[in-house]
C-alpha cells in the first residue's frame, strides 16, 4: 500500500476514535509548524530526499511526513511530487512558491502557518494582504445585477430589455 493512502487511511479513516484523531492532528500540525519554520528560513533553497531521508531530517515519522508533502504539494514550483505512488525510498522535491504557499495556508485556515514570522521576509506585508484577500474573495459568490423588463439592454443597443434581449427569455 502506498505511504499516502496509510496516512489518509489512518488520518481520515474509521480507525481512531474522535480523541485519538484529535492527537494525531495536533501533533501533526505542531511538527508541520516545525518543518515550515526550517523550510522558511531558507524560502529559496531546494530541499531534496527520498521520503525516509526527509522524515529523518525534519526529525519526525514517515508517516507524518507523508502528510506533509500532500499539504505542501500544490504550492511547489512547477511539479508535483508523485505522492499517490511514493514509498520511503521516493526521491521528492521541495522548492516552494512563495505567493501559491502563503495562498494555499490562507485557504487552509492554517492561521499557525501563515503567520509564522519568517513571512516577514519572504514577502512584504502589502503583498500578503492581498494574497489574503484575493483568497478570501475567490470562495465570495457574487450575484449579478437582475435586469428587470424596463431596463435598458445590457447589450448596448438602446433598447428596453423586454424588447430586445429579452424577448427569447
Amino acid at each position: 500500500m502506498a505511504l499516502l493512502e496509510t496516512w489518509r487511511n489512518l488520518a481520515y479513516g474509521d480507525g481512531l476514535d474522535d480523541k485519538k484523531k484529535e492527537e494525531l492532528w495536533s501533533g501533526y500540525f505542531q511538527i508541520e509548524k516545525g518543518i515550515y519554520e526550517q523550510i522558511l528560513s531558507a524560502p529559496s533553497e531546494t530541499v531534496t530526499g527520498t521520503v525516509k531521508e526527509l522524515a529523518e531530517k525534519y526529525n519526525t515519522e514517515i508517516l507524518i511526513m507523508t502528510g506533509f508533502l500532500d499539504g505542501i504539494n500544490e504550492s511547489l514550483k512547477g511539479y508535483k511530487n508523485p505522492i499517490d505512488t511514493m514509498e520511503e525510498d521516493t526521491e521528492v522535491k521541495i522548492e516552494i512558491d512563495p505567493e501559491k504557499l502563503y495562498y494555499n495556508m490562507v485557504e487552509a485556515k492554517a492561521s499557525w502557518l501563515y503567520e509564522l514570522p519568517q513571512w516577514d521576509s519572504i514577502l512584504p506585508a502589502d503583498k500578503r494582504k492581498e494574497l489574503y484577500k484575493a483568497q478570501k474573495a475567490s470562495g465570495t459568490v457574487r450575484k449579478d445585477k437582475k435586469i428587470f423588463p424596463n431596463d435598458p439592454c445590457p447589450c448596448g443597443s438602446g433598447k428596453k430589455y423586454k424588447k430586445c434581449c429579452g424577448k427569447n427569455a
